[in-house]
């Protein structure tokens, strides 16, 4: 039905009446709706496309041709609003009796009697969310003494907009029901743009937040309540991701994740190329304006925020995409910048890597939807260059001791300065401090030259000049102004490292090793970690992860640390019910290999195959695109592999972005593995970068892979390469195709190489030893 003029006089009546009532109007007008819904009048699609039609008819009518830009987000609001109540009380009017509307009336008046049960007219799992929201608003005027008669229908009011807005993973919504509020869920509907729920990234960090700001107690000294924050944030609700689909004609790629690998590799970059060159919803468009609006010139992040993703048992670690936004453009630049990233989240949906997450983990059926999480960036202005004094990742249960003084249930920081982009990713050449926070200044490195070489030596961060995110070496960093400086580094003095006592001025930056020793030191940093790792731990019922900013008040008469929760996603762990002995009297010569660092808790029996690539071959190796195929070579081993028990050995790091010091593979090549054995690379100087604490490692563990560090040549460790070496090499055979690569990887059969034995790995944390055995 369409609005008619020469039918006004009911709607005139219904409006007239409903003017009496200023407060009560808008629950009344929400229970007319759901009447309205219920009883098949109009549907809430035809009803929301109706009042956005009528809207943008009623712009050109006062002159407005340019919608996104003429007109403020806050005023698009208002003008939708009104509309949508005049079509309220015309379609009320015109379908329904009167009587009708009387009822709901005198329902809303008579609602809550003093003493009185509170009996709810409506279903609150099919009412609007305003209903929801209207009917909280009521109820809060009340007397003290009237509101515990519907404090259970407040709770139920909290679950369903939990369901629909954050999350209806039941794990979550049972914690979440009980740290949430109907004045939280108000704020986040407020910060959200679209339909849709907000995702899983944006879920854990609100939870996190909440549970901190409810639970938290001042403990040594700390006050967790006003030293934990979180960024400004908004949401793109997760039902827009269709919407943009639809607006761009990308249903083509609807179904790619049933497709097969190889084809998923090759369409990647004309999906990317097509959600780039998309434009988005109008409605989601004027939602980024009035972000920009309210945020000014502040450097923004873009995040993906899937309904999977830091779900309780898969966490999604760096499988979709993020961008940085410096935004020191006009408006409209800023505009387009930030419209581009939010594409590129969407198109992530799509990525190799994780369509092939989803599918190990036997999720690849779910409506996998994109919300996307939109923050400022924690951080200051320095100069011409915008980051954090402190940022990085922190786990409630360190996986792995360097030292037998290390209690695992204390956890551990991986630290960097600037953004926490070079704490979460193998990087090259780089190394964050890796801190157990039961014994934050022991370290693996002790040797100043050790020291030197495996800390940081790039800071990414952005750069306000040139409105780019960019990696500055450490030296460039340090010329802009850091108050916390001498917390931070020494200076290296050639054969020995010292504080920095005197200013920096008088230190050139080249000479500064970021070490963070004197910031370690400070036992209110490392309790504030520690304190908000175990609560969290608590309350979620399992190990966490949370990503972070810390800001440095150094006014403060005791320097006061500010925690900035980016993220928080609770742990899938390895199950440690016992602990595997490692066998006595095993010989020399059945022995593959021995390790003693780093050793995690487990064993694998009858190991089938080794696919084996020799550190310095590879270290040989001169072509860049060689040292790929060798990557993919290992991933279709790795499929091939599947239903067979193997272990992967090779050098360096592997999932490191520089593929000049490790294979450059990703979850998709290494998902059937048992184990992944790092060797280090000839002339490393004798350490392979521990991987946990990274998005790599994160997947390692979530895909039950054990990883192990080797270290040839060092006192009392074992690796027979002569074995490996002399032992035929399967790969001609199972992929002939990638015969010539034969030299650099090796495919060993151990029952045809050992005489009908398989290989057995015991690794035993409590003695930081593990070896691998012919049985």
């Amino acid at each position: 039905m369409t609005f008619d003029m020469r039918r006004l006089p009911k709607v005139l009546e219904v409006f007239l009446e409903l003017q009496q009532y200023p407060i009560l109007s808008r629950s009344i007008r929400e229970q007319m709706r759901q009447e309205l819904f219920a009883r098949g009048v109009i549907t809430l699609e035809r009803f929301e496309a109706e009042i956005e039609q009528k809207a943008i008819e009623s712009q050109r009518r006062e002159g407005i041709t340019d919608p996104l830009y003429e007109e403020s987000a806050a005023n698009w609001a208002d003008r939708l609003r009104s509309i949508g109540d005049h079509l309220t009380d015309f379609y009320f009017a015109h379908n329904l009796p009167h009587d009708l509307f009387k009822e709901t009336v005198e329902a809303a008046i008579n609602e809550v009697r003093p003493g009185q049960e509170v009996i709810l007219s409506f279903n609150p799992e099919l009412a609007p969310w305003d209903l929801l929201f209207a009917q909280d608003e009521r109820w809060k005027a009340l007397p003290l003494e009237e509101q515990a008669t519907f404090k259970h229908h407040l709770q139920e009011f909290v679950v369903v907009l939990i369901k629909g807005m954050i999350s209806d993973q039941l794990a979550f919504v049972g914690i979440a029901r009980k740290y949430f509020t109907m004045d939280d869920l108000r704020e986040i509907r407020r910060r959200r743009i679209g339909r849709g729920k907000i995702g899983g990234k944006a879920a854990g960090m609100l939870l996190a937040w909440k549970i901190l700001q409810k639970k938290a107690e001042r403990v040594e000294g700390l006050d967790l309540r006003r030293q934990v924050a979180i960024p400004e944030s908004y949401y793109v609700g997760a039902d827009a991701f269709y919407d943009f689909m639809s607006l761009n004609n990308l249903h083509e790629f609807m179904n790619q994740k049933y497709r097969n690998l190889e084809k998923i590799e090759e369409d990647y970059a004309r999906v990317q190329a097509a959600y780039g060159a998309g434009r988005l919803p109008g409605s989601v468009s004027r939602g980024l304006r009035k972000i920009l609006e309210e945020v000014g010139r502040a450097p923004l992040i873009v995040r993906s925020s899937s309904l999977l993703e830091d779900n309780f048992g898969y966490s999604f670690s760096g499988k979709y995409d993020s961008y940085f936004c410096p935004n020191q453009g006009t408006l409209e630049e800023n505009l387009e910048a930030l419209q581009n990233a939010v594409c590129s989240v969407y198109a992530s949906v799509l990525s190799p890597d994780a369509l092939f997450y989803r599918l190990h983990r036997g999720l690849l059926d779910y409506d996998e939807r994109m919300a996307v999480l939109i923050q400022k960036v924690i951080g200051q202005r320095r100069g011409d260059f915008f980051f954090p004094t402190l940022a990085g990742v922190g786990f409630s249960r360190n996986p792995h001791r360097w030292n037998p003084r290390i209690r695992p249930e204390d956890g551990f920081l991986r630290l960097v300065l600037g953004m926490g982009t070079r704490a979460v990713d193998r990087v090259a050449n780089d190394y964050p401090r890796v801190i157990a926070l039961s014994h934050p200044n022991l370290r693996p490195e002790v040797m100043p030259q050790q020291i030197k070489r495996y800390s940081q030596h790039f800071v990414d961060l952005i750069d306000l000049t040139a409105n780019q995110f960019k990696t500055v070496p450490l030296a460039r960093a340090l010329t802009a102004r850091i108050p916390a400086l001498r917390y931070l580094v020494l200076v290296d003095e050639g054969d020995h490292l010292r504080p920095m006592i005197t200013g920096r001025r008088q230190v050139p930056a080249e000479k500064l090793v970021l070490s963070f020793d004197q910031l370690l030191r400070d036992t209110s940093f490392v309790s504030l970690l520690k304190n908000t790792l175990s609560l969290l731990e608590t309350h979620y019922g399992r190990p966490v992860d949370v990503e972070f900013a810390v800001d440095i008040d150094y006014d403060h008469p005791d320097v006061q640390f500010t925690l900035c929760l980016l993220q928080c996603r609770p742990l899938s762990r390895r199950e440690e019910s016992e602990r595997h002995q490692i066998p006595a009297g095993i010989r020399k010569k059945d022995t593959l290999f021995t390790a003693n660092r780093m050793v995690p808790n487990g064993a694998i029996r009858r190991i089938e195959y080794v696919v084996y690539i020799d550190p310095s071959k590879y270290a040989g190796i001169p072509s860049y695109s060689t040292r790929l195929a060798l990557a993919r070579i290992v991933g279709r081993l790795n499929k091939l592999l599947e239903n067979h028990i193997f272990i992967l050995m090779g050098p360096g790091r592997w999932g490191t972005s520089n593929i000049e010091l490790g294979v450059k593979v990703t979850y998709a090549d290494i998902y059937n593995c048992r184990a992944l054995v790092e060797i280090a690379m000839p002339g490393d100087g004798g350490r392979v970068e521990v991987s946990y604490g990274t998005h790599f490692f994160q997947d390692l563990v979530e895909a039950d892979i054990y990883p192990l560090a080797l270290y040839p040549g060092e006192p009392d460790i074992v690796f027979n390469a002569a074995f490996l070496n002399g032992a035929e090499n399967q790969l001609p055979s199972l992929l002939p195709a990638d015969a010539l690569y034969a030299r650099y990887v090796q495919v060993i059969h151990i029952p045809s190489a050992a005489g009908g034995r398989c290989l057995d790995l015991v690794m035993n944390t409590d003695r930081e030893k593990a070896i691998a055995y012919l049985e």
